[in-house]
């Protein structure tokens, strides 16, 4: 996805209209898909209608979720919190990492639903600004086996 800056202020605009809300509602989760939500709109298939049933029957987390892994499969969910009050939640694309050397999306809101909503577009936001998928930190894949130190002690 290319960087621009409309796009940019969409989500912002969102995401300001998701941090004021009170509760989730059909209206506001038609929004965050048409305007934030660029993959969901044009595609059809099994993915799709399960997060429109999970709308369908207000499975807002369930939805919210599900949106995530449909719109950003490279990000997987972290943690989520409850403290104070509020929902906190993290998104994650390398969640194997120790949280001071990962990239994080987070969101935090009084309902779990919008917390989690909030943590999409910053991760929306992230994609969008990076253009293409280059990390800070390289992906290393994990092999099974034996850990070998070739430190010299010496």
């Amino acid at each position: 996805m290319l960087f621009d800056p409309k796009h940019e202020q969409y989500l912002g605009r969102l995401e300001a209209e998701l941090r004021g809300a009170r509760s989730l509602t059909p209206e506001l989760m038609s929004d965050v898909i048409a305007e934030g939500c660029a993959r969901f709109a044009p595609h059809a298939g099994p993915a799709k209608l399960k997060i429109e049933r999970l709308i369908g029957v207000r499975a807002w987390t369930d939805a919210a979720l599900a949106l995530i892994a449909f719109e950003l499969p490279q990000w997987k969910l972290r943690r989520i919190l409850y403290e104070d009050g509020g929902w906190h939640c993290s998104l994650s694309r390398q969640p194997q990492l120790p949280m001071g050397l990962d990239e994080v999306a987070e969101g935090s809101h009084e309902a779990l639903p919008l917390a989690v909503l909030i943590a999409l577009l910053q991760a929306l936001r992230d994609h969008a600004g990076r253009g293409s998928g280059v990390t800070g930190v390289p992906q290393v894949n994990i092999v099974p086996g034996y850990a070998i130190c070739c430190d010299n002690f010496a």
